[in-house]
């Protein structure tokens, strides 16, 4: 009987030690993928931070005019061309 317990207890306590050796191993694989994604995280505001810095300079009314002038060709009309309908 003491033998048969002893097994079993044996059995129970190796059949432990595989569990918390899996759980361990399970969380250092999880950690690192937690690790390189944050980093991926990171670099995605990076290049979003930088996104919407080229977006505000692009969308300045300055820059806009600017390109409208040069590249095409226009210009606020002259107060003669200016044509008010009224209903």
């Amino acid at each position: 009987m003491a033998r048969v317990l002893m097994g079993i207890l044996l059995l129970a306590n190796v059949i432990t030690a595989i569990g918390v050796v899996h759980a361990r191993h399970q969380h250092r694989q999880l950690f690192a993928q937690l690790t390189r994604l944050e980093g991926a995280r990171d670099e995605l505001n990076i290049d979003f931070g930088r996104l919407q810095l080229e977006q505000a300079t692009w969308s300045e009314s300055n820059r806009i005019d600017q390109v409208a002038r040069q590249r095409l060709g226009m210009k606020f009309p002259d107060t003669a061309d200016i044509v008010v309908i009224r209903p």
